[in-house]
């Protein structure tokens, strides 16, 4: 089960990413955080765009929802997605 908040009309919760991946996809729960997959390397910020590009698309908003609150430099990450509700998460590692 996946860890997260909901506060500040959003969504808080960990992502644990995987890098050089052959596709940037969400790959489903690792230790109470959604396990994502990102094609693109750690180089200059790439994989945080993809990681932000691949959440907003998932959610269905505009990537200016998607917020990396801590982790940037690292494969542990806090992400706030406003206006992203549990229903939406939940269906998503349903999927998975």
């Amino acid at each position: 089960m996946i860890n997260y908040s909901e506060k500040d009309r959003g969504l808080t919760f960990a992502v644990r990413i995987i890098l050089r991946a052959s596709r940037s996809e969400i790959a489903g729960e690792y230790n109470g955080a959604l396990r994502i997959r990102i094609a693109a390397p750690p180089v200059d910020g790439a994989a945080n765009r993809e990681l932000v590009r691949l959440l907003a698309k998932s959610f269905k908003l505009p990537q200016n929802a998607v917020e990396i609150v801590s982790g940037a430099g690292s494969k542990n990450k806090i992400i706030h997605i406003s206006g992203a509700d549990s229903a939406r998460l939940e269906q998503m590692i349903l999927l998975k």
